[in-house]
């Protein structure tokens, strides 16, 4: 519904009533708010209806796979109608974890959403909606290729299978926003839009990269994204000329901390528990005015064109420091990893930048 997700964790589809899905050719600069120089994948909700309704959807599959949404919406006043919708997924896994004995590649989500539509007459409408997600689906652990040099753990057999011990942090994906779209008929031919939103989501999860029972390639990580966005639009129909000018906004945060335990290397180096940590936080601010014209000369020719003008700044923090018998704190004020003794700051990086852009087509 014209949301940009700026960063896609914790996006669950399937409680969406969805009308249709629009596989639209990049760039997309002089038509949405957001740019997309490789196109777009845009789900359209359906409306709520007119009289109540309720449903309830369910698929059976292997590995004991029982996925159940149900929704229901109805009227409670003159153009005023609720929904809501619940979906509880869950698998087997595909795989086995060898060493810890979890089930690899599982579903473990519940997800919900809930609407409010107001439409007081034909020219006016305004939906109010959000949406919660819940995964606590097991960190999927990798298929080695190659025969381990330390250890000498052979290639698997079934490539869903997996040795990877690292089991902290606990996976968990927890993320949900909400949004505000209105849309007023001024005219015949002109029509106003508005698309607010804001959404944030957390991400912890185990990633055991050399898939052994070693502590030799382990990542224990921490995501944490937020973002505000607003959007306004004019659409303009008017005989033969059609087009859209509009302005978007984007507040955005990505905080990810993680650390990369060689212990291996550690104990090779003298330097029991090495760790190489990593701290990054990323603010986005972008603003951008864009407009796109048509105008059909005959039946059969049609001229188009479009500009965009794009505000873009940025502040990145990253830190990088060795740490021994541990890892670092987190910064952002959530429980640590295990705090190590810290040693030598190999990256410590605060830079700003900005860039504006004309891009026409």
């Amino acid at each position: 519904d014209d949301v940009f997700l700026n960063r896609p964790q914790a996006a669950v589809l399937d409680i969406y009533d969805v009308e249709r899905i629009e596989i639209l050719r990049g760039p997309q600069g002089t038509l949405y708010g957001r740019n997309t120089i490789g196109g777009a994948v845009k789900y359209v909700t359906r409306r709520l209806a007119d009289v109540p309704e309720g449903s309830v959807r369910v698929n059976l599959g292997t590995y004991k796979q029982l996925d159940v949404v149900m929704s229901a919406s109805t009227p409670i006043a003159a153009g005023l109608k609720v929904g809501a919708a619940i979906a509880r997924l869950s698998r087997d896994g595909f795989g086995k974890n060898l060493t810890t004995g979890e089930e690899n590649y599982n579903k473990d989500i519940i997800a919900g959403r809930g609407t409010i539509e107001f439409e007081p007459s034909d020219n006016i409408f305004f939906r109010l909606s959000g949406d919660y997600t819940y995964d606590a689906s097991n960190p999927r652990g990798g298929h080695r290729l190659i025969p381990s040099l330390i250890g000498d753990f052979e290639v698997l057999d079934d490539v869903f299978d997996t040795r990877g011990a690292l089991v902290d942090p606990t996976q968990r994906v927890k993320g949900g926003g909400i949004a505000l779209h209105g849309e007023i008929g001024v005219n015949d031919w002109l029509k106003l839009r508005s698309i607010t939103s804001y959404r944030r989501d957390s991400t912890r999860t185990p990633i055991d990269f050399d898939a052994t029972p070693l502590v030799d390639l382990d990542v224990p990580a921490i995501y944490k994204n937020k973002q505000f966005s607003q959007e306004v639009q004019a659409v303009i129909e008017s005989g033969p000329l059609a087009g859209i000018v509009g302005f978007y906004y984007l507040d955005a945060n990505a905080y990810n901390i993680f650390d990369v335990r060689l212990y291996t290397l550690g104990a090779l180096l003298g330097a029991p528990g090495f760790t190489a940590a990593t701290f990054g936080d990323v603010d986005t601010k972008t603003w951008a005015g864009f407009g796109d014209f048509t105008y059909d000369v005959t039946s059969q020719i049609s001229v188009s064109a479009g500009i965009r003008y794009t505000s873009d700044k940025r502040h990145a923090q990253v830190l990088r420091q060795n740490y021994v018998l541990g890892g670092q704190p987190d910064l952002g004020g959530s429980p640590p990893f295990g705090v190590g003794i810290p040693g030598a700051i190999t990256s410590n990086f605060d830079g700003r930048r900005k860039d504006t852009a004309w891009t026409p087509r």
